[in-house]
């Protein structure tokens, strides 16, 4: 069942969607060569205890940290530790969450360490971050979760090759509803599936956690013995962008966007629905 939130219930998901971008913000300019991944999660830690709000990732299915730090091959779920050292030239995607009286909110984004960067690494982030804005833009009312799916796989198609060859979309890991949990129905696909067939029909209060993740070659990962650490099975390097996202009756709301998603829908010839915690 997909759960239908009111306007006041969106408007609880957009104070933990704003704790979240605090903690991007803040993890974004801690993640610099020579800093651990724990120095990230002992940061994103301090973020939510300053906004009084709590953490959705420690203890969930026995995670033991606050964020998720994947650097590289790392597709997803990285544990952050003293002992990963980022280094100039490396990329790390970071995943975060936050619960606000029950709401959650949940987001991730890619970073690059230092400088030097293959044009081929900005460019896969490049893809990944605009293939998620593409399905955030279509988060239309009475579109339905295919559609969302749709527009995700078809901006990566659409791209250039890398050098590598191709964009691998990761199968094995999507976005997903969210609201009083974390990972709530619907899954979400990252590419067009027939056997999953269309999926709901996208109403107002329809909340989704929107997160391709995308690699500069396989689609195809596997989990590493601590049971969490996903990467390519190929070893090529890869992108994870996310951003929670409200259907309301005036359009999508981004909720752990600091604008609530305005300047980049406006880019893409949509009007943003109003911010209900509007920032200066």
């Amino acid at each position: 069942m997909v759960q239908i939130k009111t306007p006041e219930q969106i408007a609880k998901m957009r104070e933990a969607g704003l704790v979240v971008a605090a903690i991007h913000d803040a993890t974004r300019e801690a993640a610099v060569p020579g800093a651990t991944t724990k120095d990230l999660d002992e940061v994103a830690r301090k973020v939510i205890a300053d906004h009084g709000a709590k953490s959705n990732f420690l203890g969930y299915g026995g995670f033991p940290a606050t964020i998720c730090t994947s650097v590289n091959e790392v597709v997803v779920h990285g544990i952050p530790d003293e002992a990963t050292v980022l280094k100039d030239g490396d990329i790390i995607s970071i995943d975060c969450g936050a619960i606000v009286d029950g709401w959650h909110g949940d987001a991730a984004y890619t970073a690059f360490v230092g400088s030097g960067h293959a044009p081929e690494l900005l460019e896969l982030s490049r893809v990944t971050e605009e293939s998620m804005w593409a399905g955030i833009a279509a988060m239309k009312n009475g579109n339905r979760l295919v559609d969302v799916s749709r527009a995700i796989e078809t901006y990566i198609r659409r791209q250039p090759r890398p050098a590598t060859g191709k964009y691998g979309i990761i199968e094995d890991y999507g976005g997903h509803g969210i609201g009083t949990e974390m990972h709530m129905d619907p899954h979400l696909l990252n590419y067009v599936s027939r056997k999953r067939g269309k999926g709901p029909k996208l109403v107002p209060g329809f909340c989704l956690a929107i997160e391709p993740m995308v690699s500069l070659g396989t689609p195809h990962t596997e989990v590493l013995s601590d049971d969490w650490t996903v990467i390519t099975t190929d070893g090529t390097w890869s992108s994870h962008w996310e951003h929670s996202v409200a259907l309301t009756e005036e359009g999508p709301l981004v909720l752990t966007a600091h604008d609530g998603g305005r300047a980049k829908l406006a880019e893409l010839g949509i009007t943003a629905a109003p911010d209900p915690a509007p920032r200066p």
